[in-house]
């Protein structure tokens, strides 16, 4: 087997667990090894470490699969590792819902990310090594979960950082193509496989829309970057006194419209608004519209450490905007899934919006990503989304 040699003292970060192993760090490279291929790592001292993916023109050269010299990286180790990780999500007991099965490097699967709507699954392989085993990963998946439709959505930037071309489309003979539906929370949605965000619907929400459902009650509600729907549905079925919603998205807000029907509601239900946030912010304010609960669920506005100070600037932008549009006494959910900013950071912005707003607020409770999306206590990186309950006093 071919490996790669670390510098001395590049072994501590592997030594604690942590899965991604960076170009600086390596010494030297034994044999030819292709992309995606398993490699041994050892320190300097030639002592066994790890065994891991190569990614030859990656920053992180190297991703982990395991920390054991006797266990080969082959079908069973995958058939175990995937076992373990849907298991834990125990899909068994939601037949029609929604999860995500595996998450990454959070999972011991560096790169594969496998979601579940329904009876479909949708894959994306992020990494040469989730590349390399790419069937056998979804022949496995299959096999262990019983769903025979499987789609692929690998087609995100970050795959060119390891040298692959983006990919989408059917994974097996029987895949279906178009909307799917599912349930989260009683709530049904539709999910488009193929051209919806990221694998279709963002899952890393579901226990904050459940949250921001048991608040709703009696209340003017305004949903800030609706998306298709999904806060929104659920500020209804917490029957909300009414409901605003703001997307840039005709598209979306179609979807959204579809959703409310699906659940029982008339489109009309909710007052839409096709337009830019931030601008029609500013018009609601200078119409002095108010709100008892406003959600901010922005996109990434950092997709890298070099745009955290623009991003800042826009996140405290748009906070100062809906603390002036919340009575006093309302509740504001205030998101970033800029995985780069950290939340000791969005915390200070939004402190500093409140200051400009004039309004002294309350943290209820700190926002994370479902539990679906585990955080590795090894991988950090696995924390991108965080948020903040705030409830304003005056």
């Amino acid at each position: 087997m071919a490996s790669i040699r670390l510098k001395p003292g590049k072994e501590k970060s592997i030594l604690r667990f942590h899965p991604w192993i960076f170009s600086g760090a390596i010494d030297s490279v034994t044999g030819s090894p292709q992309s995606g291929e398993t490699v041994d790592v050892v320190d300097a001292s030639e002592h066994f470490l790890a065994q891991a993916a190569f990614s030859p023109t990656s920053q992180i050269r190297a991703r982990i699969w395991n920390w054991k010299a006797d266990e080969s990286i082959d079908q069973a180790f995958f058939r175990k590792a995937l076992y373990r990780s849907i298991s834990a999500r125990h899909m068994e007991n939601r037949p029609n819902g929604s999860s995500r099965l595996v998450y990454a490097e959070s999972d011991g699967l560096p790169g594969v990310i496998i979601d579940q709507y329904g009876d479909t699954l949708v894959f994306q392989f992020l990494s040469a090594g989730a590349e390399f085993w790419r069937q056998e990963i979804v022949n496995l998946t299959c096999d262990l979960t019983g769903v025979v439709h499987a789609y692929e959505r690998s087609d995100v930037d970050a795959r060119k950082l390891e040298g692959l071309a983006e990919s989408s489309g059917p994974l097996t003979k029987l895949s279906k193509v178009g909307p799917i539906q599912f349930v989260e929370n009683d709530a049904i949605f539709e999910v488009d496989i193929e051209k919806g965000q990221k694998t279709g619907f963002y899952l890393d929400q579901a226990e904050n829309r459940a949250q921001l459902r048991t608040l709703a009650k009696g209340r003017d509600a305004l949903d800030c970057f609706c998306y298709t729907g999904g806060f929104t549905i659920n500020l209804l079925k917490g029957n909300a006194r009414s409901v605003t919603a703001i997307d840039s998205s005709e598209s979306a807000i179609d979807q959204a419209k579809k959703h409310c029907r699906l659940n029982g509601f008339e489109a009309d239900a909710v007052e839409w608004h096709e337009a830019d946030v931030f601008r029609y912010l500013r018009e609601l304010r200078d119409r002095n519209r108010s709100f008892d609960l406003i959600i901010l669920d922005p996109p990434k506005f950092a997709q890298n450490a070099s745009q955290i100070e623009k991003a800042s600037r826009a996140y405290k932008d748009i906070n100062l905007l809906a603390l002036k549009l919340l009575r006093p006494g309302g509740i504001l959910a205030t998101f970033s899934c800029s995985g780069t900013l950290d939340g000791d950071l969005f915390q200070k912005i939004v402190a500093g919006a409140a200051v400009d707003a004039k309004v002294h607020a309350q943290i209820i409770k700190s926002f994370q990503q479902a539990g679906d999306h585990p955080i590795a206590l090894f991988y950090p990186e696995a924390a991108y989304l965080k948020g903040l309950l705030l409830r304003s006093a005056g």
